[in-house]
């Protein structure tokens, strides 16, 4: 099943949702769905659900407050609620956003949906501000020398997967950075 924005919205306020991390997420729907919409014009033959990318992208981080079991990190406490829920599709969508999963050989982001979704997610923090700057920003933090290493091998990954998508969808960042109030692209 894909959510409604009410069924989304009420899963916000049950898994305790912060106001910030759904901004986040809700500007994160708005920079996919700007992506989706370029790609269809350019591309006639693509197939993408947006209806899915947008459900995902509300509820990418929708695990930020539920109580994470052994051996569960970022995202997989979302993905088995989601699952719990009956929104399979969706868990599937979500769980290969976080930065590590471009590295990981057996399961990175494979459709174009989870790719447009982990592409939107690191373009953006609580506005569009692409990948360079979303980097670097991650490159002030103070993270551990393993959790560098993982940005440092991301990066190259992420900067030619952005190229392949926005390059698909015959736009730049910036286009998407400029109008980042509303993401509709000219």
């Amino acid at each position: 099943m894909i959510p409604d924005e009410k069924t989304i919205h009420a899963l916000w306020d049950t898994y305790h949702l912060p106001s910030d991390k759904r901004m986040h997420c809700e500007m994160v729907a708005k920079v996919a769905s700007a992506v989706v919409k370029k790609l269809k014009e350019n591309n006639t033959n693509i197939i993408i659900n947006e209806q899915l990318i947008v459900a995902a992208a509300l509820l990418h981080d929708i695990d930020k407050n539920i109580e994470k079991l052994p051996k569960e990190h970022h995202p997989d406490a979302g993905v088995r609620v989601l699952k719990q829920e009956g929104m399979d599709e969706v868990a599937e969508v979500i769980r290969t956003h976080p930065l590590h999963m471009i590295l990981d050989k057996k399961n990175p982001p494979k459709t174009i949906e989870q790719k447009i979704l982990f592409l939107s997610d690191k373009m953006t923090r609580y506005e569009c501000i692409g990948i360079e700057k979303r980097f670097l920003i991650w490159k002030k933090e103070d993270y551990d020398e393993e959790s560098q290493a993982i940005l440092d091998a991301a990066y190259p990954k992420v900067i030619r997967l952005r190229d392949e998508i926005l390059g698909n969808a015959g736009i730049k960042e910036e286009d998407i950075a400029k109008s980042e109030k509303s993401c509709k692209l000219e």
